[in-house]
């Protein structure tokens, strides 16, 4: 039994996490916290097969639900898991043994994006993910923690987007020891419709436009993300003749940047 406490927030997830929740189990953690942001499709009855504990954030959003695992949780080293992770069998120990080994304060699993169909978004938001340079940005998907770090650093729930990049941000501000396995790789799984991509889209567009309501010129660049990431797509897709992605980046485009106006004007410093 690994001496981590695994936590899940999931919100109708019904398409993944009967497959996220047997990957972990099968890695034998100590405890496994689900966090329900109030599921409407079956969710919950997919969860309540497996022997965890259970929560409901009561649709406060991910970074509440993630702080309530984080609480109750019993461990000195937490996990934090979302529903579309898939872990290969020895993941999760591997993680740790990395995590520990290098007195890591925070260590994310290498992300080897999938589609869950053969739609088109599905497939050019895993093409734009396996070559883009986020993956090698630590982040809170598939993430062992101190426990501690969580609790005195804790998530502003107020981001109900883009809290991955507000914590990493405080988190470097620290010094904290932060970082991506070269050496542990987990499945990171996409829907593969339009609206799934749209909504990907609009959470991370509202997430940058939060970090500058929240700190303002300091973080003025990441509002640049969107079209260096549109730029760089569509070159590397010319560049292996694969011109059929580039809708795709001029829809990212588009949606990440009609989502900023609303959350830049948050108040939330």
């Amino acid at each position: 039994m690994l001496p981590v406490s695994v936590v899940v927030p999931v919100r109708n997830a019904e398409r993944m996490v009967d497959q996220c929740l047997a990957s972990i189990f099968r890695e034998a953690p100590r405890e496994v916290i689900v966090v329900d942001g109030n599921s409407t499709d079956s969710t919950v009855e997919i969860v309540h097969r497996y022997p965890m504990k259970f929560l409901s954030d009561n649709g406060a959003g991910v970074p509440a639900a993630r702080m309530m695992g984080i609480e109750m949780a019993t461990s000195e080293i937490v996990v934090l898991i979302d529903a579309d992770i898939v872990l290969p069998d020895g993941a999760l120990k591997d993680l740790y043994e990395e995590f520990t080994h290098g007195q890591y304060d925070a260590l994310q699993a290498g992300l080897i994006s999938a589609s869950l169909g053969s739609g088109y978004w599905g497939r050019a938001l895993t093409s734009h993910h396996n070559r883009g340079r986020s993956k090698n940005w630590p982040g809170v998907m598939a993430t062992m923690f101190k426990r501690q770090v969580l609790l005195t650093y804790r998530f502003d729930e107020r981001f109900r987007s883009g809290e991955d990049i507000e914590l990493r941000w405080r988190l470097q501000k620290a010094n904290l020891k932060m970082g991506v396995s070269k050496k542990t790789f987990v499945k990171h799984l996409f829907g593969d419709t339009f609206e799934f991509a749209k909504d990907q889209f609009i959470a991370d567009g509202s997430g940058l436009g939060r970090m500058y309501a929240k700190y303002g010129w300091p973080a003025a660049a990441l509002l640049l993300i969107p079209v260096a990431g549109c730029v760089r797509g569509i070159l590397i897709s010319l560049l292996h003749l694969e011109p059929g992605w580039i809708p795709y980046y001029l829809v990212y485009l588009f949606y990440n940047y009609v989502s900023m106006p609303g959350s830049l004007r948050e108040r939330l410093a």
